[in-house]
């Protein structure tokens, strides 16, 4: 049996809130502020942007509760990691159509996208968490 210390348990508290916090902010500005997400669809899914930029503000909404309550954590942390693997494309597609954006949009653009490993990262140690 595996003893986790007391820090080691709050610090994974204190991890899986701040992604549920992370995911909650994005949800609220997909439904607040959809016109940035609808850019950013890729081209190649069916149907209007605004359907994809809400589908995926209710998802991310959904996977942040599910991070925040203790009992479905593990599960939000699956969760987590599909959604945020699911939603990469859409950040690559914004890169790819800044060109000719003003430089601090490239910049958040490209950087968006390394910093998408850490986060999956972070969500996949949540998912294997010992019960």
């Amino acid at each position: 049996m595996i003893h986790r210390s007391p820090d080691h348990s709050r610090r994974e508290r204190r991890t899986a809130l701040a992604l549920a916090g992370l995911l909650g902010t994005a949800a609220v500005l997909h439904a607040a502020r959809p016109e940035p997400f609808d850019s950013i669809v890729p081209t190649s899914l069916p149907g209007e942007p605004r359907f994809w930029t809400y589908a995926s503000g209710v998802a991310e909404g959904a996977v942040a509760a599910a991070l925040a309550y203790p009992r479905t954590r593990r599960a939000g942390g699956w969760a987590a990691t599909r959604l945020l693997t699911a939603v990469f494309p859409a950040n690559v597609s914004m890169a790819l159509r800044s060109s000719g954006k003003a430089p601090g949009y490239r910049a958040i653009a490209w950087g968006r996208l390394p910093l998408q490993v850490p986060l999956v990262l972070c969500a996949l140690r949540i998912a294997r968490r010992p019960r």
